[in-house]
């Protein structure tokens, strides 16, 4: 059993939700604009969890037969027959009824816009297919997650300026950081008809859309702060994002490291603007 829960935990890659959870809670204190109830949290936390367990879960399973023929990943659980489709459609079930029954805990426009998130995450793996744009696609997935926060405190979409300008970054970031994770598998991605940014424009003009992409999410960062947050420790959080998205565009070529130690430290240093910045310290 220790050996299967293992297998499930590396399946919808648990520790990936350090990405995710700190700009959910961003928008979440940042509509709040103080500490929202412990219970609303909670709801909060479990939908984000759910979500994100289906999105991989999805993302596996539709994607089962590409990982198959690339030498990097055909060693994940589906391929090598350490996990069923069977077990891969329980645990995307799984996450789905924990995401729909956190929904159902929050304001009823939680709960209408809930399949908004889902066609998202059932469309991604198939842009892959279709569009270099795909890395949209995933930094969408995750820009999601700061609106979600955002409209479970205020339950409308009434003066959303703040959350769409961090949903813009989140947008950005993640769509950069995905190109750059990307470039390990240019010629498997030519090879089997996936439509990356690398495979399409090689690994250097590739990496300057990348660039590109985290330019302007410093920019709606920074546009957050001037416009609705304030605080010199907040501002010296924004520039701290920026070193650290440079840093990962230098640091590229070590893909294990840019992709995944600088941005666990870039998301919760966005929560550190948003928790600074709405305390004006």
């Amino acid at each position: 059993m220790s050996s299967r829960l293992r297998n499930w935990a590396s399946f919808i890659k648990v520790e990936h939700t350090l990405f995710s959870l700190p700009v959910m809670f961003a928008g979440t204190f940042l509509a709040a604009r103080q500490t929202p109830e412990p219970q609303l949290l909670l709801w909060v936390l479990l939908a984000g969890v759910g979500a994100r367990t289906l999105a991989m879960a999805l993302n596996r399973l539709i994607d089962r037969h590409a990982d198959a023929a690339n030498p990097r990943t055909a060693d994940r659980e589906l391929p090598v027959g350490k996990m069923t489709v069977g077990e891969g459609w329980g645990i995307a079930a799984g996450g789905l009824a924990i995401y729909a029954w956190s929904c159902s805990n929050l304001p009823p426009i939680c709960q209408q816009l809930a399949p908004v998130p889902v066609l998202v995450f059932v469309a991604y793996p198939y842009l892959k297919r279709f569009t270099p744009l795909a890395h949209l696609g995933i930094g969408l997935a995750l820009a999601l997650a700061p609106l979600g926060g955002w409209v479970a405190v205020r339950g409308d979409l009434v003066n959303i300026t703040p959350a769409i300008l961090l949903s813009a970054f989140t947008l950005l970031w993640v769509a950069g950081f995905d190109i750059i994770y990307a470039t390990l598998d240019e010629d498997s991605d030519r090879a089997t008809g996936i439509r990356s940014m690398p495979a399409w424009l090689g690994t250097a003009t590739a990496l300057r859309v990348s660039m590109a992409f985290h330019a302007v999410a410093v920019v709606a960062l920074g546009t957050l702060y001037a416009m609705f947050l304030d605080g010199l420790f907040a501002g010296v959080a924004v520039v701290l994002v920026a070193v650290l998205l440079f840093l990962e565009q230098r640091l590229a070529h070590r893909v294990n490291f840019a992709f995944f130690q600088i941005n666990i430290v870039v998301g919760f240093a966005v929560l550190g603007v948003v928790l600074l910045g709405i305390q004006g310290l």
